[in-house]
């Protein structure tokens, strides 16, 4: 089996496409107004119009609601993510900070108040956990 995507669920998907184009530095694949996929290296995000959810059953996701699935990616550098940027994102949660498990991490909240990580291993455990991974 293969992870193939998350998907995020919105009422505005050209507002979210625009923001994950800008925090992943990729554009987005369009293949319908309501749908949209950002592909890099490790994972696909998709996007979906709210308006989808019925096609998966009536009610079995709603637009921004989440407050338990946070969104992960690695970088190389947390830092300079960090201050790239600060120019765009109107809610950051926590500042650049190395967690206890040996990531150093940053964390802020995108147009529809899912939860987005950015972090990279520092420590030497860290690092050896991750390597290997894409």
């Amino acid at each position: 089996m293969n992870f193939a995507s998350v998907r995020i669920i919105t009422d505005d998907v050209d507002r979210l496409v625009e923001f994950y184009e800008k925090v992943l530095g990729v554009s987005a694949e369009r293949p319908a107004p309501v749908f949209a996929e950002l592909v890099v290296p490790s994972c696909t995000l998709a996007i979906g119009h709210s308006q989808t959810v019925q096609l998966f059953g009536a009610g079995s996701a709603v637009a921004a609601s989440n407050h338990t699935v946070i969104i992960e990616f690695r970088v190389h550098d947390v830092d300079a993510e960090y201050e790239r940027l600060k120019p765009f994102i109107d809610e950051w949660v926590k500042e650049p900070t190395t967690m206890p498990w040996g990531n150093r991490a940053v964390l802020f909240r995108d147009p529809d108040g899912n939860l987005v990580n950015l972090f990279a291993p520092v420590t030497e455990e860290a690092v050896k956990r991750f390597s290997g991974r894409r």
